[in-house]
This record gives structure tokens, C-alpha cells and sequence, in this order.
């Protein structure tokens, strides 16, 4: 692809899959160098580039705090599908695992 004055640049698709593979995968910008074929620094600004731009589209209805009916709607959400009082655990770092291997003991709780 050609940017505005003719030189060959990297693909709104190749940016938009280096920061999502980034948020999807938690891997560095090093991470996508060869899957994407762009530089760490570049996998960086794609990256903050993306994340400005949901915040800026969708920060005023979903990056804000839950209001009264918010909660209520989630947890009444989570009681119907068996998980009471699901607010405060969704990463479910707060279960207790019945048959948790010994080896990872601690390992996915916050202890």
C-alpha cells in the first residue's frame, strides 16, 4: 500500500491486527513482528493509536462507571445463569478450585 505521498506503508489491516493481537494474546510489540511483518515501535503506536480511538468512540457509554440499574441487570444476569453475586469475581479469581493440581496452588488466585 502507497501512502499519501506515493511511498510504500504498511495496511490499515496490519496495524489494526498488530493491536488486537497485542490485546488478545497479552504478548509485547516484539510479539508481532514476524505475524504482521512491523517493528516493535511501530506495533507500539498501532497499539496506542487503537486504544484512543475505542476510548474516544466508546468511552462515554462503556468506559464509565456502573450506575444502580447497571449492577442490578448484571447480577440479576448472573444469578439466572448460576453464578450469584457475580460482581467483584467475573475473572474468577475468587472461586475457590475444588480440583486445583497442587503444582499450580496459588498460582490463579490473588493470595
Amino acid at each position: 500500500m502507497e501512502d499519501a505521498v506515493g511511498r510504500r506503508s504498511l495496511s490499515p489491516l496490519q496495524k489494526c491486527t498488530a493491536a488486537i493481537r497485542q490485546l488478545a494474546y497479552g504478548g509485547g510489540a516484539d510479539t508481532v513482528e514476524e505475524y504482521v511483518r512491523l517493528g516493535e515501535s511501530t506495533a507500539r503506536n498501532c497499539l496506542h493509536n487503537f486504544t484512543a480511538a475505542i476510548i474516544d468512540l466508546f468511552g462515554d457509554e462503556y468506559l464509565r462507571r456502573s450506575t444502580p440499574d447497571d449492577l442490578e441487570r448484571l447480577l440479576h444476569k448472573g444469578e439466572e445463569r448460576g453464578f450469584p453475586g457475580m460482581i467483584g469475581s467475573i475473572d474468577c479469581m475468587h472461586w475457590e478450585w475444588k480440583n486445583c493440581p497442587t503444582s499450580w496452588k496459588g498460582m490463579y488466585s490473588r493470595n
